[in-house]
């Protein structure tokens, strides 16, 4: 749950209408219904009596999983009732899938119940013309919600109220300062689809068994994989099933039109351009089912791309944790939250138990999934699998996505 709390103006981002999206081809579906005398100034965060001070939320992003959003909406659905039955335009909004309303200073109001053309901006696998269809699986995060053809102004108070499927968002600001920011609210609608849509991945990442067990098996919600092959394995991995039929099926969604998407995604990154020959090769050993020169290839190669990266914005090396911590920031600012779908924070710690994990050679051999024990000529030969070749393309890859 974002919030914040009514004591002065609230802090907001840049103030200004988010910039129009390249391509857009919306329009609304309808014209909103006009309110009269709407006076709504925030929610109570507290009971008080009569003459006691109280505190109220005047900004907020909350989902229908917190106990507090159910009495919120619904006094807020009942208030909207009351202001339409005024207007003599009563409606229902049980079956409504996004509610915005939008207060003028002088007390007018704007609501748009299921009328307002709606945008998500998402980073995405593969490049797409203006107008083509984006599919579930073609989506690595959602940055932004927005409303594109709704103009909104700098004193409006803004409440949105939205379905995802079998749960809720609400987001309102009320706008004490007379400044309210569209960018920062698109930003805010975007984290709630976000967490609404994608909910079962972030329970997974929350789950310390399952999420053992992935690494384990050397997996993790790999950007490439994420919305698409990763339930099933995520799935299978917490109800312990043997992963051999999951894994078969991962592999054979690898087809060569698919790998030169990620290939060409890695040469748009100058700390993954400069080692093209070399990630070529690892690529063509992988169509040629040589998972044995793939994982010496790229496993060695994973620390000299976060090097490169780190060295072009400081000018100097550092040491393999501040490379990690550099991943984690440069993947937080890329996707505008530590919270994204880039789960940049899971990946470092899973760089640390997978790629990077402590090694002793003097217990004997290890997993070849260890850059070490691969770099050591310490790795067990049954380790060199095609899956284990593949999860190091895509720990690659997932570092293309963050830097």
């Amino acid at each position: 749950m974002s919030e914040e709390m009514h004591s002065s103006a609230p802090g907001m981002d840049q103030i200004g209408a988010a910039e129009p999206m390249p391509g857009l081809i919306a329009e609304n579906l309808g014209t909103p219904i006009q309110l009269s005398n709407v006076e709504l100034d925030g929610f109570a965060v507290e009971a008080a009596r009569p003459g006691e001070t109280i505190k109220i939320w005047t900004r907020l992003s909350i989902t229908s999983d917190e106990p507090s959003f159910h009495k919120m909406a619904g006094g807020l659905a009942r208030t909207i009732q009351h202001y339409s039955a005024l207007a003599g335009t009563p409606i229902d909004l049980q079956c409504a899938a996004t509610v915005l309303l939008i207060i003028k200073r002088d007390k007018s109001a704007e609501l748009w119940v299921d009328t307002a053309a709606v945008a998500v901006k998402v980073l995405a696998k593969r490049d797409f013309d203006a107008g083509s269809p984006v599919l579930e699986s073609d989506i690595v995060d959602i940055a932004e919600m927005a409303f594109p053809c709704v103009k909104f102004e700098k004193e409006d108070k803004v409440v949105v109220l939205f379905r995802q499927d079998w749960r809720f968002g609400l987001f309102f600001d009320f706008n004490p300062g007379r400044e309210f920011s569209e960018v920062a609210m698109n930003r805010s609608l975007g984290a709630l689809l976000r967490n609404l849509k994608y909910r079962h991945i972030f329970d997974t990442i929350d789950n310390q068994q399952v999420v053992a067990s992935l690494t384990g098996a050397g997996w993790f919600p790999f950007a490439e994989i994420i919305t698409s092959e990763f339930p099933a394995i995520a799935e299978a991995c917490e109800a312990k099933f043997n992963l051999t039929d999951v894994e078969a099926k991962v592999l054979a969604s690898f087809d060569q039109a698919r790998l030169d998407r990620m290939f060409k995604r890695w040469l748009s990154r100058p700390a993954l351009a400069s080692r093209e020959a070399v990630l070529r090769s690892a690529m063509r050993s992988f169509v040629a089912d040589d998972p044995i020169a793939v994982m010496k290839t790229v496993l060695t190669e994973i620390e000299g791309v976060l090097r490169e990266a780190y060295q072009a914005i400081h000018g100097t090396g550092a040491k393999i944790e501040t490379l990690l911590e550099f991943a984690v920031a440069s993947a937080e600012r890329k996707a505008g939250s530590p919270s994204s779908l880039l789960l940049p924070a899971s990946f470092a710690k899973y760089l640390r138990d997978r790629p990077f994990a402590h090694f002793d050679p003097s217990v004997g051999l290890a997993h070849a999934s260890s850059r070490h024990a691969v770099g050591h000529g310490m790795a067990a030969p049954a380790t060199y699998t095609k899956v284990g070749a593949l999860q190091v393309l895509l720990t690659l890859d997932q570092l293309a996505f963050a830097l």
